[in-house]
């Protein structure tokens, strides 16, 4: 008996993802077809923290609320040199 995980686009929120190979890194890669005609690729798993979606808006944050980069760095886990 095989089991399916069910996979939504971090993107787009649609659940009309398939794979799409591997990486480098032998992460499993994958691509949504949504409504709107784009095909953005996405991974569960990243291999560094500040790729992941979601810390750059809480940098972001962090910044205009006065934190400094050592600061927004420690609390975010990510290396202080991270460039976006």
């Amino acid at each position: 008996m095989t089991c399916y995980e069910k996979i939504n686009c971090p993107n787009y929120n649609s659940a009309q993802t398939f794979k799409a190979g591997k990486n480098a890194n032998n992460t499993q890669l994958y691509r949504c077809d949504n409504a709107c005609g784009e095909k953005k690729s996405f991974r569960l798993e990243y291999r560094y923290k500040a790729y992941e979606p979601g810390v750059m808006n809480q940098a972001i944050d962090m910044a205009m609320n006065g934190s400094g980069i050592r600061d927004t760095a420690r609390v975010l886990k990510i290396n202080k040199n991270t460039k976006y």
